[in-house]
């Protein structure tokens, strides 16, 4: 009988040992299997995903001598032509444009004056002559006197209608979908990521944050003067017709400085207004990784760099050149642009 129950006991013994290394091989597949996972699948084999993969791999990897702690893991990204498209202008112009035309109703005066006389005649030819100015005195008018919650609400009013004049889709569709990829995959490896852009800090955050999963906090921009109201026990924030801060070249290491506080380690961007942005992560005591988007495909999206109205790439990609920087060809690196064009 002692020997029956022995047996047993060793039986028993053995089941379990093997249930145990046959779950301990399950895993060891499942591992494997999640470490095939392609982290950027809307990317072709090439050197630019090679290179974010290998480094991504190399400094979150304790074991490396260009291990990066967790808190120093900054990511910045411009937004403008680097996570979503920007021509044949920028989105937040045509924003403006529909609010003027909106606006008109109760500014009669404005049939007479430029801009405005351009905008609401559709005479994009003459608009462009305005310039910066032009462009400046747009933006005054449309985006400032109001509450920032009004401003919140007319621009999620617009996003969730208005359609891009070539590609016949709503604005938060011209994504770019191997950036979202990028951004998820940072995050995955602990990196918290920024948005760092020339446009609008009200007007991305009124509906960015959700498109890329970045809490409004980590979204820095240009921004206009405000003023704060007690109104009675309403405080409000109202928008003035004054700009701020220009969030471009220079002001956006100075404002990575001011609000993140940190050196980013990785940086992405895809213009001249991008350079110092990258060229201060360059300058990080820990290993850096710098990316540009260059523009190449005329057929799915368009193809611009040195001469371009926007988006000017110039001395940027002399400088990736010379300090062996990584750039995105979009014709030949991403196999899809838009979500949309998912299968």
């Amino acid at each position: 009988m002692r020997n029956y129950v022995t047996l047993l006991f060793l039986g028993a013994l053995l089941l379990i040992v093997g249930c145990k290394n046959k779950k301990e091989q399950s895993i060891s597949k499942q591992d494997i299997v999640i470490e095939k996972t392609d982290p950027l699948p809307s990317w072709n084999d090439v050197n630019s995903k090679n290179n974010i993969i290998a480094y991504v791999n190399d400094v979150s990897n304790s074991k490396s001598e260009n291990f990066i702690p967790i808190a120093d893991r900054i990511a910045t990204f411009d937004n403008d032509g680097n996570l979503w498209a920007e021509q044949p202008a920028y989105f937040q112009l045509f924003f403006a444009i529909d609010r003027v035309k909106a606006m008109a109703i109760d500014h009669l005066e404005w049939k007479n004056e430029q801009p405005f006389k351009a905008v609401l005649e559709n005479d994009m030819k003459e608009l462009k002559k305005q310039g910066e100015h032009g462009l400046v005195q747009l933006i005054m008018a449309t985006h400032t006197g109001k509450t920032i919650e009004e401003f919140d609400a007319d621009v999620k009013g617009w996003i969730a209608t208005a359609k891009h004049p070539t590609k016949n889709v709503t604005y938060d569709k011209l994504v770019y979908q191997p950036m979202l990829e990028l951004l998820q995959y940072l995050r995955a490896n602990d990196f918290k990521t920024y948005v760092v852009s020339g446009g609008g800090v009200d007007f991305m955050r009124a509906f960015v944050s959700p498109i890329y999963n970045i809490p409004s906090e980590q979204i820095i921009g240009s921004r206009i003067k405000t003023k704060f109201e007690y109104n009675n026990g309403d405080p409000k924030i109202v928008h003035l017709p004054e700009l701020d801060f220009n969030n471009d070249k220079e002001g956006k290491a100075l404002n990575i400085q001011k609000i993140i506080g940190k050196k980013p380690i990785f940086s992405s961007g895809n213009s001249d207004g991008d350079l110092q942005m990258m060229q201060w992560t360059a300058s990080n005591k820990h290993k850096s990784f710098m990316l540009y988007v260059h523009h190449t495909d005329s057929i799915r999206e368009w193809a611009y760099d040195r001469d371009s109205h926007i988006g000017k790439l110039d001395k940027g990609l002399d400088q990736a050149k010379k300090d062996g920087w990584t750039v995105i060809d979009m014709e030949k690196d991403w196999k899809v642009i838009y979500p949309f064009e998912l299968k």
